[in-house]
């Protein structure tokens, strides 16, 4: 018999961590291939992990509700055969059992270094003096002992050694050359004054004021995806310079020529035409023609996509919203792009995404429209530097150009908001590129054959 770790796989781009949600078996089921193990949770997606062989559920390394890293074991599954394999790819290893004699002896190997180790880290839990991690961590890395730790006078709030009287000591006792206790208060001061000029202190967080409750007043929690979601944003927030280019489109020509085609599209295609893959046609388009867009920034390098993959943000029936990704987006057309939009919008509301599915995005799309807004200023989806948001259709009073001169007359129009990460996208690029978008579609062909 040989064991097979199934490891928790990648989720998508920047998904360090899912929530386990759910065992769909139990230890000593019979598990078939591709078969379903345990569901999990992150802020894009739930998911169903497969196993990848056959065999027994031998083990589970985590309940249910636990957070579970990305490469970490979840369980153990035994299957026939004398090669244990790892779900990571690796090489595989004959399971073989250690000799008796050899267990022993890295027991009694491990004892001592226990023993040492014991005795080399002070313990500081005995103390009942308050130590905050950062000055523990600080002392086991200086070797500073439990008594030369209760001898520092400290300056923070009741007494409480803070970072600032550590280090002074540790100045004070390599000038002495020895592991002394600080001499004289008037020495620590010197120090301590010193040290806090080239190390200010942090500056405390601002606590949350309590909301106080009135009659009739409900606590509705957070749920797990809505936690997840906020830390995102407030991380993509913190993290791009966003700002943003707003651009006023005339799409009547789309407008018209969709309402020309859809039935006889859908009667052929079985499939609804709706404005959504025209849109990101439009978008593919304008990436194709300013890839500087189709980036992502890491450290001081700037990373440029040789794939267009459009994020495609999708909300749910909870509230919530998940993006999954077109890949290829630039090569398909109109019909591919219909079917591949319908595709993922319905199985993302109804929670039946892949893993594959809501990872690798180089660029993302919202229609704030389909909730009645005329335009809005959308977050960043990090790690990319761009996201389009597509205002409502509206039918208003419009100035008309033509060669015989100018009228007023009812055209559909609407507003695209793009927000980019400043950081690496200057307003000319970031205006150019909505520019083209809404060029794209005021110049489509009410003749166009699909």
């Amino acid at each position: 018999m040989s064991k097979f770790e199934l490891k928790l796989p990648q989720m998508g781009e920047s998904v360090a961590e899912a929530t386990l949600t759910t065992w769909l078996k139990e230890v000593g089921d019979t598990i078939e291939m591709d078969e379903a193990v345990f569901e999990i949770a992150t802020d894009k997606v739930d998911s169903e992990v497969p196993s990848e062989v056959e065999g027994v559920l031998l083990e589970k390394r985590f309940d249910v509700d636990d957070v579970v890293k990305v490469g970490q074991v979840v369980a153990v599954i035994q299957v026939d055969g004398d090669i244990e394999t790892t779900a990571g790819g690796g090489d595989t290893v004959e399971v073989s059992e250690p000799e008796p004699v050899a267990v022993a002896e890295l027991e009694t190997q491990m004892a001592g270094v226990k023993e040492v180790v014991s005795v080399a880290t002070p313990d500081f839990s005995s103390s009942e003096r308050f130590y905050s991690p950062l000055v523990k961590n600080i002392a086991k890395e200086e070797g500073v002992s439990m008594d030369e730790l209760e001898a520092i006078a400290g300056t923070g709030k009741e007494g409480r050694v803070t970072k600032n009287d550590i280090m002074a000591y540790l100045e004070s006792r390599s000038s002495n050359g020895s592991h002394a206790k600080v001499e004289t208060p008037a020495v620590q001061e010197v120090k301590t004054e010193k040290v806090e000029t080239a190390a200010p202190k942090e500056t405390p967080q601002p606590k949350a004021t309590p909301i106080k409750l009135g009659e009739g007043d409900e606590i509705i929690p957070l749920s797990r995806m809505g936690k997840l979601i906020a830390h995102h944003m407030m991380e993509s927030i913190t993290t791009s310079a966003h700002v943003q280019s707003f651009v006023e489109v005339d799409v009547t020509n789309v407008v018209n020529w969709r309402n020309k085609v859809k039935n006889a599209f859908e009667k052929r295609e079985g499939e609804k035409l709706t404005f959504t893959p025209i849109f990101m046609e439009a978008v593919a388009h304008a990436l194709k023609k300013y890839p500087l867009m189709n980036i992502s920034l890491e450290g001081d390098n700037v990373i440029k996509k040789k794939h267009i993959n459009l994020g495609m943000a999708a909300a749910l029936p909870d509230g919530n919203l998940i993006v999954p990704v077109i890949k290829n987006a630039d090569q398909l057309n109109l019909v591919g792009m219909a079917k591949t939009v319908n595709d993922l919008a319905n199985r993302a509301r109804n929670n039946q995404l892949k893993p594959d599915e809501i990872k690798e995005g180089t660029y993302t799309v919202t229609n704030v429209g389909s909730f009645g807004s005329v335009f809005g200023t959308p977050i960043i989806n990090q790690p990319q530097v761009g996201i389009l948001a597509l205002g409502a259709i509206r039918k208003i009073p419009s100035v008309i150009e033509t060669d015989q001169g100018e009228y007023i007359g009812i055209r559909s129009k609407m507003y695209l908001s793009h927000s980019y990460d400043h950081r690496v996208v200057n307003g000319a690029l970031g205006g150019m590129f909505v520019k083209t978008v809404a060029d794209y579609l005021e110049a489509w062909d009410v003749n166009r054959e699909i």
